[in-house]
């Protein structure tokens, strides 16, 4: 069984937002709209000690996505490699999917009336390529692949970090399969940080 997912090491990421820019322009995301939005968590602490990081938020490629579960099209669906995708002509524009997506990772296109969200640049996938995020980040904070293959770029990295510096966003049931990085000496990993919308 494939899981495509993100992994994303907040210990190198700098904020700069080249993914969130590179995602806007690869998918043509109007303005005002995300599929991947970096949120600055703190600063936290007293001075001198401060500290801070940046947190990419992006959809969870959740194994148990609410979102799935509540769509009544079938829009929203689960391919066999794990990504979670919406087809926009079956979508509504019902909105339930963003309602039960804990994370706010949905977001309406109101001149086209459909739900859209991250679907990993599948187009790209579709010719050997990474998603753009990942190809723009220039600290090369970003991997992408199969978190059941032990071989992938986002297994060697957990790998690398070590279990106990390996995070995920809260689990409500859903099973949210993106990893963050993020050592103690970088920062306190914050377990509740805010949605994406």
């Amino acid at each position: 069984m494939a899981q495509k997912t993100l992994v994303i090491d907040l210990d190198r990421c700098t904020g700069c937002h080249a993914c969130e820019i590179a995602c806007k322009q690869e998918n043509n995301v109007p303005l005002g709209m995300y599929y991947n939005k970096v949120l600055a968590i703190g600063p936290m602490g007293k001075y001198p000690n401060i500290h801070q990081y940046y947190l990419p938020a992006v959809c969870q490629v959740c194994k148990d996505a609410p979102c799935v579960k509540v769509c009544p099209t079938g829009a929203s669906y689960r391919t066999a490699d794990g990504q979670i995708m919406i087809n926009k002509e079956k979508c509504i524009g019902c909105k339930r999917c963003m309602a039960a997506c804990p994370y706010g990772a949905r977001t309406f296109n109101a001149e086209k009336k459909v739900v859209e969200k991250c679907t990993l640049c599948d187009h790209l996938q579709a010719i050997g390529e990474k998603p753009a995020c990942v190809k723009a980040c220039c600290a090369h904070a970003r991997f992408f692949g199969d978190l059941d293959d032990p071989n992938s770029d986002v297994s060697r990295a957990i790998r690398h970090a070590g279990a106990e510096n390996v995070h995920s966003l809260p689990d409500f049931g859903n099973k949210p399969t993106v990893r963050y990085i993020l050592h103690k000496k970088t920062a306190t990993w914050q377990k509740n940080p805010p949605k994406m919308s």
